[in-house]
């Protein structure tokens, strides 16, 4: 089995409550799911009103699989995203021994 997580770091400019982030946050983490199948959630930094930090992560038998799933979920993030991605980095981990 091979899992990947994609860290995907966010500054929302001009946003000054958890309200206008959770706005941003939610509607990301929707689309990725419904378009991806995969499981999101916000990781980091959850009381800072400019900064959104998303962990996406999938799995499957292929690692070329996981890396395609991922890289194709950055790139919809980078397309639609209203806000500025400042970082991201993708990790693989497999069971094989």
């Amino acid at each position: 089995m091979i899992i990947g997580v994609l860290h995907l770091e966010f500054r929302l400019h001009g946003n000054r409550s958890l309200k206008g982030k959770r706005k941003v946050s939610l509607s990301l983490k929707q689309k990725l799911r419904n378009k991806f199948n995969v499981s999101v959630a916000e990781v980091d930094a959850l009381d800072v009103h400019d900064k959104l930090v998303l962990a996406v992560v999938t799995t499957a038998n292929e690692s070329a699989r996981v890396e395609s799933t991922l890289s194709k979920a950055l790139a919809m993030v980078e397309a639609i995203s209203p806000a500025e991605l400042t970082r991201c980095n993708t990790e693989i981990f497999s069971d094989t021994e």
